[in-house]
């Protein structure tokens, strides 16, 4: 079976219609673009190999990216020439920032809602009012990893074969 890396990266930009205007396929050509230019028609070549990206949402801008574990490397050093997105005929400068690289997609999730917890903390401690303040306490509490229980009722099973509690 293959062994693959999930790189979580989200994308950062000062316009706000970038990220409400990204595709994946705009991001993933200019993510090939990037390591071409990086890494010329050989890290093109490695990292092409089951490249896709697996998840992408516009209002928040989080990417999931995956590749293969012996080219996960060559894509991470290549994200950072990333410096904008084309869209409906549109350029949007940005850049992504790499947040995480897990071996399974659930790792890249738990880690997503500890690093939203984070951020959400630290506005909390940034808050001017009291209104702001229960606001994003709010926005805390409803902050959790349940699983709900398949129609089936069977357990479900994680990315490596082995079952869930």
């Amino acid at each position: 079976f293959r062994l693959f890396r999930y790189v979580l990266c989200e994308v950062i930009s000062e316009d706000p219609r970038c990220r409400q205007c990204i595709e994946d396929r705009a991001l993933g050509l200019a993510i090939r673009d990037a390591i071409t230019r990086v890494h010329g028609d050989y890290g093109l070549a490695c990292c092409s190999i089951s490249f896709t990206v697996k998840y992408l949402n516009a209002y928040t801008g989080t990417v999931l990216l995956r590749c293969r574990k012996d080219s996960y490397r060559l894509l991470c050093s290549a994200l950072p020439f990333v410096r904008s997105l084309e869209s409906r005929a549109q350029r949007y400068p940005c850049f992504l920032n790499t947040l995480h690289v897990g071996g399974t997609i659930r790792t890249c999730q738990k880690f997503l809602i500890q690093y939203n917890t984070t951020q959400l903390l630290r506005l909390l401690q940034n808050c001017t009012n009291e209104e702001e303040r229960q606001c994003i306490q709010k926005s805390l509490l409803s902050c959790s990893l349940t699983e709900e229980p398949s129609p089936s009722g069977d357990e479900e099973e994680d990315d490596d074969g082995t079952e869930t509690d």
